[in-house]
């Protein structure tokens, strides 16, 4: 009976699906088999992707596919991304509204929409497939990744970023998290109308910018921080000379004066690796007057602090906590990894004088980003370093439709940066720091 049941699995017919990936993946052989790849180069654009096109209409009509119309484009398409493009992904990235695309392994692949997390129906042929696709991307902005090296940081066309982590480290196949910002990232005017900070809260950040304070961005994994960090860029004077500091280049700075700097991994021979910190120092050798850093999360955190100290006004940097006050921990942390054996009071001292804002940014339940904290450090009283909240949020409860909902308080407490943003030019209302709630959402 077992052997009847074997023999039936063996001759079932194929799901229309399997045939179909059966037939792009012949496409797909014999077009490369087609090509003349000697004259492939000699095209460019749009032209290459016509003549490639019409190669794969060519192909299809003789394979005699017995495909309707809408099944004959979609398989052309399917193949020209394969050949061209990133294959399954393609279908994915021309959806503006996915902001995160997470891959567990060739057939679980999860996209976020609107802060909602949900299955994708789009698959990957194999985990070599994925893998193809992995490669294709890494080796356009020179990083590689194979069994030596099973871990990359990268950055994507549209500048989105990418991270994968492959076998034999991954066991159920490459899992990849492409973070996407888009070629249209969210503007001032988009998170105000996403109620992401209140007016009051803009023009203090702008204020802040103008009058060259040193501001700290704080939150968790995907609670919009280097989108704030562009936004807040944006007021940055178009004449000052900018050099940004990242592991894998996303920034979106508007200004011309920019010099952008990328880490850069080992080689092969595990040679040839610049870090952060190598960047920040040579940095300070580029006269910049503002430096902004991706993301503090090492020994290039002492350097940053130095420069800040050191005529370096008005940077800017980013740094994973849950609240300023743990943002301190965390950067007291990252000095400690730079070696050197500071003592507390000097390092919390260095900090003190170094940073002037921190502003938190979390996410909350059901997908909405808020600026919870803008907090001023004024000094310190003994060992401690003060801080005092001048804004806040604070979340109330849960909406009918499952998202947080809370108020943007104002504490009532004027800054003591105020002389340097008067001392700037910069004005800001006496009611901007009168104690009530600015709004509810």
């Amino acid at each position: 009976m077992s052997a009847g049941n074997n023999l039936l699995k063996s001759t079932a017919p194929k799901s229309k699906s399997d045939e179909f990936e059966t037939l792009k993946r012949t496409l797909h052989t014999k077009l490369i088999d087609k090509l003349d790849l000697t004259k492939v180069g000699d095209l460019e654009g749009d032209r290459f992707r016509k003549e490639i096109r019409v190669v794969v209409e060519h192909l299809c009509d003789v394979e005699n596919t017995f495909l309707n119309r809408i099944e004959r484009d979609r398989l052309v398409d399917e193949v020209m991304d394969e050949v061209l493009g990133l294959g399954p992904l393609e279908l994915i990235l021309k959806d503006p509204s996915v902001s995160d695309i997470l891959i567990n392994g060739p057939k679980k692949i999860y996209c976020e929409r609107g802060g909602v997390m949900e299955k994708s129906k789009v698959e990957f042929r194999d985990n070599q497939h994925l893998l193809q696709i992995v490669d294709r991307i890494v080796s356009k902005v020179g990083r590689r990744v194979d069994e030596t090296c099973p871990m990359v940081d990268a950055r994507m066309a549209d500048g989105s970023r990418f991270n994968a982590i492959i076998p034999p480290l991954a066991l159920d196949g490459a899992a990849v998290s492409i973070r996407r910002f888009g070629t249209n990232p969210l503007k001032l005017e988009d998170l105000l109308k996403y109620k992401a900070f209140t007016p009051e809260m803009v023009m203090l950040l702008e204020g802040a910018m103008k009058a060259r304070l040193n501001v700290i961005i704080s939150g968790g994994t995907g609670s919009g921080k280097t989108t704030l960090l562009n936004t807040m860029s944006s007021f940055i004077s178009n004449k000052d000379r900018i050099v940004t500091i990242e592991d894998a280049a996303e920034l979106q700075l508007q200004q011309d004066h920019v010099v952008r700097l990328e880490t850069r991994s080992s080689n092969i021979e595990g040679k040839g690796a610049i870090t952060a910190t190598d960047l920040v120092k040579n940095a300070l050798r580029m006269r910049p007057e503002r430096i902004i850093i991706g993301e503090c999360r090492g020994p290039e955190t002492l350097d940053m602090l130095q420069a800040m100290n050191t005529g370096h006004d008005g940077s800017l940097t980013t740094t994973h906590a849950n609240t300023p006050r743990d943002a301190l921990a965390r950067l007291e942390t990252m000095v400690m990894m730079s070696g050197f054996d500071l003592p507390i009071r000097a390092m919390r001292q260095q900090i003190s004088s170094a940073v002037n804002l921190i502003v938190q940014v979390s996410r909350l339940q059901g997908g909405p980003r808020k600026v919870t904290y803008v907090t001023e450090i004024t000094g310190m009283e003994q060992e401690t370093v003060v801080m005092q909240d001048i804004f806040r949020y604070e979340q109330t409860g849960i909406g009918e439709d499952g998202k947080a909902k809370g108020r943007f308080i104002s504490t009532g407490v004027r800054p003591k940066f105020m002389e340097h943003l008067e001392a700037a030019g910069v004005r800001l209302p006496a009611s901007t720091f009168r104690e009530r709630v600015m709004m509810e959402c």
